[in-house]
């Protein structure tokens, strides 16, 4: 998952950060931090925000972008 991507599914669910925060277990300002390009997440913390991403009804296309789950439409 790309910042870029992980700031179009937060867009598209509408989710703001810090309810993906509580969904991921991910610090708020470590997604702020990361959507910014400022640093990137361990692993775990990486899978953890695509997971809950994905929970929410986003699927990752790749390197280049998002959609939403055909249930989520």
């Amino acid at each position: 998952m790309t910042p870029a991507q992980c700031r179009a599914a937060r867009a598209l669910l509408g989710i703001p950060r810090p309810e993906l925060a509580r969904a991921s277990g991910v610090p708020k300002d470590m997604i702020a931090d990361f959507e910014a390009g400022v640093r990137r997440p361990g692993e775990l913390y990486l899978r953890a925000i695509e997971q809950a991403l994905e929970r929410a009804g986003v699927e990752f296309i790749d390197e280049i972008g998002v959609k939403l789950s055909a249930g989520k439409r």
